[in-house]
């Protein structure tokens, strides 16, 4: 990680969970983060408990499904921080629904979180790597489910956003690699974590979900950020392009 050290990153969904503990690492590991989610008060308790740490913590308050808070939040970190080295595109929701009785504003709030913001960020981010030079490290989190579809029933339009994300993550990596560009694009794929989200959609599951998620084992998001830390520090010519992170014992 010692080539990363004073450069710059931008972690979407940094508040909790997967995204939090990112960016911790990242700060540890010397990294100025800017750290994009809608939650101030989070935001800022981060910042102060990275306060005495090699790196620097930036909040910056934006909802990733609005493109002009994304905009402005590369707009901000350009002149305030410096050009993006690094883009961990992480921010994600869920929406449980059946495919025969769904919500449409619950399909449109995924693919607009789950997929569209991704590429907007990622658009932003490989313009300005370009701009100014820097072989620069987009790092997707993803998911076990953009994979393969699991039996839990309710999870048609998160599986099919994570799907799409598969195929974004690598269509974009082939689109870099034969413009003959440096920019290194990684696609991660957690299976089940233990984070704020997933304990607040517990309560939605039904109770045969449930029972068979009390029977599974799960990653914490420290796991996640490791593997991270992982793809970014491996040599430059070495790229990640896609990995897989489970708990030993996990049936999915």
């Amino acid at each position: 990680m010692d080539r990363w050290v004073g450069s710059v990153a931008i972690v979407t969904g940094a508040s909790a969970g997967i995204g939090r503990s990112i960016a911790e690492k990242l700060v540890e590991a010397g990294v100025k983060v800017v750290g994009i989610a809608r939650r101030k008060e989070k935001l800022d308790d981060l910042q102060k408990s990275l306060a005495s740490k090699k790196g620097k913590f930036f909040p910056y308050v934006g909802d990733v499904s609005k493109e002009d808070d994304i905009k402005g939040a590369f707009k901000w970190t350009k002149e305030n921080v410096g050009p993006v080295s690094i883009l961990i595109n992480n921010a994600g929701i869920v929406r449980l629904s059946q495919a025969s009785t769904f919500e449409t504003k619950d399909w449109v709030d995924t693919l607009n979180v789950n997929v569209l913001a991704v590429g907007i960020a990622t658009r932003e981010a490989i313009q300005e790597m370009k701009k100014n030079n820097i072989d620069g490290h987009i790092i997707n989190i993803n998911s076990i489910a953009g994979l393969k579809i699991g039996s839990f029933e309710q999870m048609t339009i998160y599986q099919g956003s994570k799907y799409a994300l598969t195929a974004i993550t690598e269509t974009l990596r082939l689109e870099l690699a034969k413009s003959g560009s440096k920019i290194r694009m990684t696609g991660i794929h957690p299976g089940g974590v233990v984070t704020e989200i997933f304990e607040q959609l517990s309560e939605k599951f039904d109770k045969a979900a449930l029972d068979k998620m009390k029977t599974m084992s799960f990653l914490n998001a420290e796991d996640v950020a490791e593997t991270v830390l992982y793809a970014l520090s491996t040599p430059k010519h070495v790229l990640i392009t896609q990995l897989t992170v489970q708990a030993v014992g996990e049936i999915y």
